[in-house]
């Protein structure tokens, strides 16, 4: 059977989803960027390079701390009051709490107050960030039919393509200029444009509808008797979903934050231009676009499970070259390096997790469940993957074995989790999941 051609209210859908997780990625993308090349001289500039890296990445670390409490709390009003009125709160908050990175004073100015607001807006960044991916995926994948769901949800990373190429790009282009007005006020910029894109996705946000499935499910809800169950202590119920979602999201988790941020720090310590980096993330996010869709086609075809397995065994083999070819110090091989460790294998599992989790919850706590699986692994795997690297190569004496192995580890945890998880049928006569997943 042939899948229909997405209509208008299923794009939508779709450009309303992706919109938000081109938000989440641009504000964690240019933090990761900034934490990588200015927060240390900025925020930082009393400490040693190596102690002032750490505490910039510790300070990336934080925001993710709080996107599981985003999660579950975000996660209860999606699946109480409804995905868009989630949407819409997320999208509000990401853009203030981000511009307001762009507006701290520096550290040379206003001393520890600096920091201090730093991590407070991170923190406030996390919250917001935590309840958006749950919300969205929810929305689009809901909307998707039959048969092309894996698709659909792939749509939210070329969103985070987009995320890639304006971020970088951004930061790139201010950089070309002279270093005072870059680590003065240019960096600064790119924080504060954050708010034009909330204002872009209210605006789309505020046509969305909710899916059929989710109001049959509302429906169900007003004519049963008795109290309606929390989402949270539903999902609860199964903690052999929770976990496994958990688990299975931690290698997708690190390989942006393995290859390109803490990447970037690598390359910058060596003595290569941040400039090269912008650029090569810029170059990542555009093949991420086009590449993200055809991982979701591909995983409609011969199975998410398939595809995300292929893409964690192929991060555990690729993120060594990756790393050689940044040690070339050649702008070209390094990116290069940059496609091969994170295009190939990084994206291949991330147009496929959405959808995955998705499919491991029923509509009831299916924001709340797909929230706690995708922020708690990005907390435990993304969140302190730069700062992991940052400690085990200065462990190392600068040597990069010890994140290889690192890498190796968590793909090896991701590939288990997927090989042993079950999911809900992609097919018209499969709303509900299967028996044996909610067991």
């Amino acid at each position: 059977m042939t899948a229909a051609s997405p209509g208008r209210a299923q794009r939508r859908t779709i450009a309303g989803g992706a919109i938000g997780t081109l938000m989440e990625y641009f504000d964690y993308y240019l933090y990761g960027l900034a934490a990588a090349a200015v927060f240390p001289h900025v925020f930082f500039s009393g400490d040693s390079p190596l102690v002032a890296q750490l505490a910039s990445f510790g300070s990336f670390a934080v925001g993710f701390l709080f996107r599981p409490l985003g999660g579950i709390v975000f996660g209860a009003i999606g699946d109480r009051m409804g995905r868009k009125v989630t949407l819409l709160v997320t999208v509000i908050g990401m853009g203030l709490s981000t511009a307001a990175i762009g507006l701290i004073p520096s550290d040379a100015s206003i001393g520890i107050l600096a920091p201090i607001l730093l991590v407070s807006m991170r923190m406030l960044q996390g919250l917001f960030v935590g309840g958006e991916m749950g919300g969205a995926a929810t929305m689009v994948v809901e909307h998707a039919p039959a048969g092309r769901r894996g698709l659909f949800g792939a749509f939210l990373i070329s969103g985070a393509g987009i995320a890639n190429v304006l971020s970088a790009g951004m930061m790139a282009g201010l950089g070309a200029g002279p270093e005072s007005f870059f680590m003065t006020w240019g960096w600064r910029l790119p924080f504060v444009f954050s708010l034009v894109l909330s204002i872009v996705a209210i605006l789309l946000r505020r046509q969305l509808h909710e899916s059929a499935e989710f109001q049959e499910s509302q429906e169900r809800a007003r004519r049963a008797a008795g109290p309606r169950r929390s989402p949270l202590l539903e999902v609860c119920r199964h903690p052999r979903n929770t976990i496994l979602g958990i688990l299975i999201g931690l290698p997708q988790s690190i390989a942006g934050y393995v290859v390109l941020t803490y990447g970037l720090a690598y390359m910058v310590s060596g003595g290569i231009p941040a400039q090269v980096g912008f650029i090569g993330t810029m170059l990542v996010g555009l093949l991420q676009i086009v590449v993200a869709p055809a991982y979701g086609a591909l995983s409609d075809r011969v199975g998410r499970r398939r595809v995300y397995i292929a893409g964690c065994l192929g991060f555990a083999l690729l993120v060594w070259p990756a790393f050689l070819l940044y040690g070339t110090e050649q702008p070209g091989l390094i990116w290069l390096g940059m496609i091969v460790g994170f295009v190939i294998p990084g994206v291949a599992m991330q147009a496929t997790l959405s959808t995955m989790l998705t499919e491991m919850f029923d509509v009831e706590q299916r924001t709340t469940g797909v929230n706690i699986g995708y922020q708690l692994s990005n907390t435990l795997g993304g969140g302190l993957a730069p700062l992991i690297a940052t400690a085990l190569v200065g462990w190392a004496s600068g040597q990069i074995w010890p994140v290889i192995v690192y890498v190796a580890a968590v793909c090896l945890i991701g590939a288990i989790a997927t090989a042993c998880a079950s999911f809900r049928a992609d097919t018209v006569d499969a709303p509900r999941l299967h028996e044996e997943v909610a067991a």
